[in-house]
């Protein structure tokens, strides 16, 4: 077990440098310069110059990563350029309302998708196991901005049952979890569909429904248990999809989380904030990998770590 964690957290560590120096390095090849961004049109070529200087954007790219990564070690991402403030504070002033909205986005995609998968599984071969998947996977092509806009159109502005945007009560929080769960629902619906098949396929299935066990209790005791276990590995990575890829639904939603401050940064090239969302979103997908390594064998005692 000890041998296991530890490979592990070097597997972790690794997979963070490796994005750290290659996000770096995309951005230091960027056409676009953040000085000018600083130093604004009407800037000489000499308070350009300098301000590169004080930034040391000056020196080479390598010595500049070094620098960097010596002091993200050390809990430093860097100071905005724009907003003249520490990005640790930037990002930890946002990063409550995208935790709270992506726990908002997966309980509804886990209520969505593994309700359709299940009942899909149980109607297998039916127009209504057809249906539910081809809702599934129109599901998962719709893009999210015309989701959040259309839920925006019918439920904000039509029937006003929700603020049109904003933060800090539960009436917020409905639309944008929802946007996001409709997306990630399809994805759930069709996973959870093929390993609730394959598991009421089994002998102990079978054993079950022999011993005169109503359908209810053999999916909830028996079969779901087995079947959920796909499902895990999924909510891990979607833990860090989320902390990276509600960029959209905030911009839609005027969410104030770590989503739009990327946006806004990414429009301004504030290249302090754009890595330290960064990091914080490739941490969160390595985290939620390792959780779902080692919750998946306290639900099933088979499954061993190696």
């Amino acid at each position: 077990m000890a041998g296991y964690l530890f490979r592990r957290l070097v597997q972790s560590a690794l997979i963070l440098l490796g994005v750290s120096f290659i996000t770096f390095v995309l951005l230091y090849v960027l056409p676009a310069d953040p000085v000018r961004q600083i130093a604004g049109r009407s800037a000489t070529a000499q308070t350009v110059e300098n301000i590169r200087q004080q930034l040391g954007l000056d020196q080479p790219m390598l010595v500049q990563y070094w620098r960097y990564l010596s002091g993200l070690v050390q809990g430093d991402m860097g100071r905005s350029y724009l907003q003249k403030t520490e990005v640790s504070t930037l990002i930890a002033a946002r990063l409550p309302a995208s935790l709270l909205l992506m726990a908002g986005g997966i309980g509804c995609e886990l209520m969505i998708g593994l309700t359709l998968g299940i009942v899909a599984a149980v109607f297998r071969g039916r127009p209504l196991d057809q249906g539910l998947m081809v809702t599934s996977f129109v599901a998962v092509s719709a893009p999210q901005f015309v989701v959040g806009l259309l839920l925006l159109y019918v439920f904000a502005v039509q029937l006003g049952w929700f603020p049109i945007g904003g933060y800090g009560t539960a009436s917020h929080l409905v639309l944008p979890a929802v946007t996001l769960g409709i997306m990630g629902s399809g994805w759930y619906s069709r996973m959870m569909r093929s390993s609730m098949v394959e598991v009421l396929r089994q002998d102990y299935i079978r054993t079950a429904r022999a011993k005169g066990l109503t359908r209810a209790r053999v999916l909830i005791h028996h079969a779901l248990p087995n079947a959920i276990l796909p499902i895990i590995a999924m909510i891990g990575i979607d833990i860090g999809i989320f902390m990276g890829g509600i960029v959209v639904v905030e911009s839609v939603f005027g969410w104030p989380g770590i989503g739009q401050l990327a946006w806004q940064a990414i429009q301004r090239v504030d290249i302090p904030i754009i890595m330290g969302v960064t990091m914080v979103s490739a941490s969160a997908i390595v985290l939620g990998n390792l959780l779902a390594d080692f919750v998946t064998p306290m639900i099933d005692p088979r499954i061993k770590l190696r």
